[in-house]
């Protein structure tokens, strides 16, 4: 499965091509990649308890989660801070 997806505005700062590709892989991880380019930018890994709780749509999620990641890095690129609205819990 691939999902072609077109680049964040700021892309020319950090990647020089005009597409993002979502791939899954054979072994059922998700990858973000340069369309033209075999090397992983970002690689997601569901857990099969993960896969069982997201009833088979964990290609959905990752999409999602991959666009979300995509534009928050274009408005990085563009200068716009990152909203410090207290602590950040990452888990």
């Amino acid at each position: 499965m691939t999902d072609i997806m077109p680049a964040f505005r700021g892309e020319q700062i950090f990647m020089p091509t005009s597409f993002l590709e979502i791939v899954e892989l054979p072994d059922g991880r998700i990858e973000l990649r340069r369309a033209e380019d075999e090397g992983s930018l970002v690689t997601l890994d569901f857990s099969e308890d993960a896969k069982a709780f997201l009833q088979g749509q964990h290609v959905e999620v990752a999409k999602a989660m991959l666009s979300v990641g995509v534009q928050m890095a274009g408005r990085l690129a563009e200068g716009e801070p990152e909203k410090d609205d207290g602590p950040r819990v990452l888990h």
